[in-house]
């Protein structure tokens, strides 16, 4: 009898499943690429606020601070305390069209030390973003710039309240409040869905029952946290 002729190759059913395993294998490829991408852009982003800093805080040397306008408790924007070329806070610094422009920094100051006649103040510089040139944001500043949010919570616990309806959309998950009173920085790590006026940190509040902490708001239009990051340090004067 002759033998049967055999056949030497790939099922249609086998052919599917290597197939099905590629896609799987790619799809997570891809979204390995995606995060990859997101984290390389927050380190650029980290980098250039690094680099604004140290120029903010050089500006600010230079253009000076009398500590007896400061108080101890309380923070002041920089801009009520010297004069100073609005396009001096644009980054970087070149003499190029201002619309190019997409870093700003801001600063807040509180004298450092209890005694009226310390020369010590505590500067907290603000890097953020506009990402679109016709952007508004709060303050009429044509730039993201921190704001006074009214608030009120118990010492020792991690949450905060919003006793201003109106400023209820200005804190969000992901965004760092800065204590007026103390000069303390807090991270936001989520708004309470049913209460949204409520937000909780990342650590137990340290300031006054009612008070005010600042943030950085969204664009008017919406959009995402234009805060990159928040240096601070303690300059003598």
């Amino acid at each position: 009898m002759k033998k049967k002729q055999r056949y030497i190759g790939f099922s249609l059913i086998e052919i599917l499943l290597a197939v099905g395993t590629l896609s799987i294998g790619l799809l997570f490829i891809a979204a390995t690429f995606l995060t990859g991408l997101y984290f390389s852009t927050i380190a650029t982003e980290r980098t250039t606020a690094a680099i604004a800093t140290d120029e903010a805080f050089a500006k600010i040397m230079l253009y000076n601070i009398n500590p007896t306008d400061l108080e101890a408790d309380e923070l002041k924007s920089f801009e009520e305390l010297s004069t100073i070329d609005p396009n001096e806070f644009a980054y970087p610094s070149t003499d190029t069209d201002a619309s190019q422009k997409q870093y700003y920094w801001s600063a807040l100051c509180r004298r450092a030390g209890s005694a009226s006649n310390s020369r010590l103040v505590q500067i907290t510089v603000f890097i953020s973003r506009k990402v679109n040139a016709a952007a508004s944001y709060q303050g009429g500043k044509g730039r993201p710039i921190p704001r006074k949010v009214d608030i009120s919570g118990i010492i020792g616990q991690s949450r905060l309240t919003i006793t201003d309806t109106d400023k209820t959309t200005w804190i969000n998950d992901g965004y760092t409040v800065v204590d007026d009173k103390t000069g303390q920085i807090y991270r936001v790590i989520e708004r309470d869905t049913n209460q949204t006026n409520r937000f909780r940190l990342d650590r137990p509040w340290q300031g006054d029952q009612t008070g005010w902490v600042w943030v950085v708001p969204p664009p008017l239009a919406g959009g995402k946290n234009p805060n990159i990051a928040i240096y601070q340090k303690i300059v003598r004067f």
